[in-house]
């Protein structure tokens, strides 16, 4: 009902929801959890969700006015996701405000530390290491997947035009 009265407010409810959608996707490929040993976990899904939105909200803050705001939806998408999958986990206590603001803490977290990888300042694979492992390094093999992988899926985001990926094509 206060959709209906309040609808105009916001012109934009959904705002970014298929970029976030795709990278719910891209988290959700086998390959990092089988080949990269990323832990099939509630912890292990969410530092590949967070770790993937991380690049593509680097990505696009390095575009236009467009791809900043894409980056602020992506954001809302995924905290409107935290809360949610908290809400559905049954931990809808005094809590949850607090413990999504964490969850959202690690993402900025994330950010910061893949938009200096990014930038040459630090090296991928601490940033994979802490980034998708918090670092616990599994074997060799596997952090040279996840390292190779999320380099690859980088240069993908980099390549692609940013009018694409607002619209979670990439």
């Amino acid at each position: 009902m206060l959709r209906f009265l309040f609808g105009r407010l916001t012109d934009q409810p959904k705002r970014g929801q298929a970029l976030f959608d795709s990278a719910v996707a891209e988290a959700r490929r086998p390959h990092w959890y089988r080949d990269g040993h990323v832990i099939d976990s509630i912890d292990g899904r969410f530092a590949m969700l967070a770790t993937i939105c991380a690049l593509l909200s680097v990505r696009l803050e390095a575009g236009s006015d467009s791809g900043n705001a894409a980056s602020a939806a992506l954001t809302e998408r995924f905290i409107e996701a935290m809360d949610a999958e908290h809400r559905q986990l049954g931990l809808n206590d005094p809590g949850l405000g607090r413990r999504v603001r964490k969850l959202v803490g690690s993402l900025e977290r994330r950010v910061d530390q893949w938009r200096d990888a990014v930038h040459g300042e630090t090296g991928w694979t601490d940033t994979v290491l802490s980034s998708v492992y918090r670092d616990e390094p599994p074997e060799d093999e596997a952090l040279a997947h996840a390292q190779s992988s999320l380099r690859a899926f980088w240069d993908r985001l980099a390549a692609c035009p940013e009018e694409r990926l607002v619209q979670g094509e990439f």
